[in-house]
């Protein structure tokens, strides 16, 4: 099994945060329409040489080129918010001087 693939990622125009990796040679061909109806207008967002190595921010490189074998696609979602990061925001605080 070859140990690299070219692979195209798109970033979606409905919800920040969310990719889908695919082989280049195939395109969006294999992702499913209701996939494609949530992402949105798939928009290019960049085109390389993925090998087992290669370092991705959000993901193991191996994993996802056996789902782009697999099933045709890699969906990234967005990272989760930690709420509790945004009560640090809604709790009044009192200056103390």
């Amino acid at each position: 099994m070859k140990q690299q693939l070219i692979i195209e990622v798109f970033h979606s125009s409905k919800r920040e945060g969310m990719y889908l990796f695919v082989e280049k040679a195939v395109g969006l061909s294999k992702v499913p329409d209701e996939l494609m109806e949530r992402f949105g207008k798939g928009v290019s967002a960049m085109t390389m040489l993925l090998t087992p190595e290669k370092k991705l921010a959000r993901a193991e490189a191996q994993k996802v080129m056996d789902e782009i074998r697999e099933k045709g696609f890699y969906l990234q979602l967005p990272p989760v918010k930690d709420d509790y990061l945004l009560d640090l925001y809604k709790t009044p605080t009192e200056a103390v001087y």
